[in-house]
């Protein structure tokens, strides 16, 4: 996003590219019926669309060429997000990428050329940070990391980790030495029991428990570039950004599905679309929404600056849990008692508005967290 001279906003020229070619490639490879499908799938992605998506080069775009990227910045990974979440599509981008840019900020020379290009090609990863007491301040960690010589040996258990049976690799945090740290985990370190699905709201998507007990890694897979609490801020930060993208895109498709329920369905001989109880929370919906999109291209625009960028995301985040929540809601509601039902897509857009809010903090934690950012 940019803002020209007059101060009016805009796509930059990428992210107006990327915008249109996911929201072609979401549409056509994740369509509705495809969603409920992959359900019941035990990975929850299409691996083929996964190979697809990697040849066009998306896992690269927020990675520097000198690594196998693309060179661009996670204001071009925000319009992707948010096509994927218009179609409710599976599969561990939003993981990959929030790994990826723990070892961008966090990691060694020496592991930025030894991860990074595997992910650029299609290696996917993700992170492990959560815990039993559900804190979502990332620097209240419990799991340790022991020194023994040159390795590290770890305990403890991780939960919700997404997308961790198909992952190559782990960022996981830890406490080493009574501070928190973060350690690069192969999945071949882990045990053969070490993961156990999770049943999560969101039925679209992977999420695992996973036991670290036992594991050893060699302490070089420590990331030690910068302190692991500026690294696990910037995660923080990265997730809430691609959360209120997914979120946005949700909130559109919810709301399309929406009014195209009140434009066929009649009541009393009337479309039910044409009664004011049900035209006016539809305009609000897409007040919420629009209010929404706005936050999330403004943070897009700044997630770099300090201070500025995470108030804007927070904000970016906080305006998408509600706009969507809201959304699906009315949907629910308004397609009567087919709405409660299993076969009402509504029920989808809600589940995944439950889960994008509690991640890393639902609205009102984020609003508490910018009234002490602001005020």
């Amino acid at each position: 996003m940019t803002f020209n001279n007059s101060g009016s906003i805009g796509f930059s020229e990428e992210q107006a590219e990327l915008l249109e070619v996911a929201q072609r490639f979401a549409r056509e490879k994740s369509p509705i019926d495809k969603v409920r499908a992959l359900i019941d799938d035990e990975t929850g992605h299409d691996p083929g669309v996964w190979a697809e998506l990697a040849e066009l080069g998306w896992l690269a775009i927020a990675v520097p060429e000198e690594f196998g990227g693309v060179g661009l910045t996670m204001a071009e990974v925000v319009p992707v997000v948010e096509q994927m979440g218009r179609s409710l599509m599976g599969g561990p981008f939003v993981s990959t990428t929030i790994a990826a840019q723990a070892v961008l900020f966090g990691g060694t020379e020496a592991q930025k050329n030894d991860l990074l290009p595997g992910v650029c090609g299609g290696n996917p990863a993700t992170v492990a940070l959560m815990e039993a007491d559900g804190n979502w301040d990332l620097t209240a960690v419990t799991c340790t990391a022991t020194r023994d010589g040159d390795t590290l040996k770890l305990e403890g258990t991780k939960l919700l980790v997404t997308d961790a049976a198909v992952a190559e690799w782990l960022a996981v945090s830890v406490s080493l030495e009574g501070e928190a740290a973060l350690v690069v985990v192969p999945k071949s370190a882990l045990g053969a029991d070490a993961l156990t699905r999770e049943v999560v709201i969101d039925e679209t998507r992977r999420s695992y428990k996973v036991k670290l007990d036992g594991v050893t890694v060699p302490a070089a897979n420590l990331l030690s570039s910068a302190p692991a609490t500026q690294t696990l801020a910037h995660i923080e930060m990265v997730s809430s950004l691609l959360a209120a993208a997914e979120m946005c895109g949700g909130t559109a498709s919810c709301i399309d599905y929406t009014v195209d329920y009140l434009k066929t369905r009649t009541q009393f001989g009337k479309l039910i679309g044409s009664y004011q109880a049900l035209k006016h929370p539809a305009v609000d919906a897409l007040l919420e929404y629009e209010a929404a999109r706005s936050h999330l291209y403004a943070a897009a625009h700044s997630f770099g600056e300090q201070g500025e960028g995470e108030i804007a995301t927070r904000m970016a985040k906080a305006q998408a849990a509600t706009a969507m929540s809201f959304a699906a809601d009315r949907a629910i509601q308004f397609h009567g008692g087919f709405g409660f039902t299993y076969d009402c897509d509504a029920q989808l857009y809600r589940r995944r508005a439950f889960w994008g809010d509690a991640l890393h903090g639902d609205a009102a934690h984020q609003r508490k967290k910018l009234a002490e950012l602001m005020f």
